[in-house]
């Protein structure tokens, strides 16, 4: 958390908030957030004078680009940016302050500090980590059910936790993996190798429709989560599976059931979702 859809609100918020401002100085009071470069004083000297021209997603990245250089940002559980006048009190795990020539602040805060920053000379962030080694972006206009199933179909491990490996594809985190198997009536302990090429189509639509949904939702805010603006997701109030433990499954009435898959926090209805030694091909 933040996941796919919470990232994606924040980038339109940051859209909205700091496009066309220009930075006068940077302040870095955690150093080990930036990563690239690794010298805070550098990473401030390189950002000072620079214009923030458009701010663009890649999986649970933000891709904030300026006059020159792009800087890749990854929110990590509990990281949130937001705009302030310069007069306004700092809050308490406010670790990096953009200072904008106009007397505004864009200001990351972030309690747990897992957070990073990768500043990049355009082009380069695509060729680099974090970004050079991700996979599929699911609500691409040229993601398709064709391009899903070459990435994942011969995989033989769990079906939750290929979808969570960001190398195959792009954002979709345990809230809307648990989403999207429900939807499509998918065990998550299955493989994708079990899985019928209608099942494979059910998975497909149901993960761009549970994102795109969420998107439309604001994301949402299961614990901390608020956009560039402070306001909370609502995506939260529509969850099917997640979060319902013990709790009658919205489809069959059956007990919601929560396991462990992969070391993840796992909602399965027992009926809607049969088990791998249940099933019969």
């Amino acid at each position: 958390m933040p996941e796919l859809p919470e990232v994606e609100t924040v980038k339109r918020t940051l859209n909205q908030l700091i496009i066309g401002k220009q930075i006068e100085r940077v302040t870095v009071s955690l150093p080990r957030i930036i990563q690239r470069p690794q010298d805070t004083l550098m990473f401030a000297a390189l950002l000072a004078g620079h214009t923030f021209q458009r701010v663009e997603r890649r999986g649970k990245f933000l891709r904030m680009t300026l006059d020159g250089l792009v800087l890749v940002s990854h929110l990590r559980m509990e990281g949130r940016f937001g705009l302030y006048k310069r007069d306004e009190p700092l809050e308490k795990h406010t670790h990096v302050i953009f200072h904008f020539t106009d007397g505004t602040e864009l200001r990351y805060k972030d309690v747990r500090q897992f957070g990073t920053m990768h500043l990049f000379e355009p082009g380069e962030e695509l060729k680099e980590p974090p970004l050079s080694k991700l996979g599929l972006e699911p609500l691409d206009a040229d993601f398709t059910l064709e391009k899903f199933k070459q990435a994942i179909a011969r995989r033989t491990t769990k079906i939750k936790t290929v979808l969570l490996n960001q190398a195959y594809i792009v954002g979709i985190g345990n809230i809307y993996v648990d989403e999207a198997l429900f939807r499509s009536g998918i065990h998550p302990e299955r493989s994708p190798q079990s899985l019928t090429s209608e099942e494979f189509e059910r998975l497909f639509r149901a993960i761009i429709e549970t994102l795109n949904e969420a998107v439309d939702a604001g994301g949402s805010s299961i614990k901390s989560y608020v956009n560039g603006q402070g306001e909370m997701g609502m995506f939260q109030h529509q969850l099917l599976i997640y979060g319902r433990k013990d709790e009658p499954c919205v489809r069959c009435g059956a007990i919601v059931e929560k396991t462990v898959v992969g070391g993840r926090g796992t909602h399965i209805c027992p009926q809607c979702q049969p088990r791998p030694d249940s099933f019969v091909s």
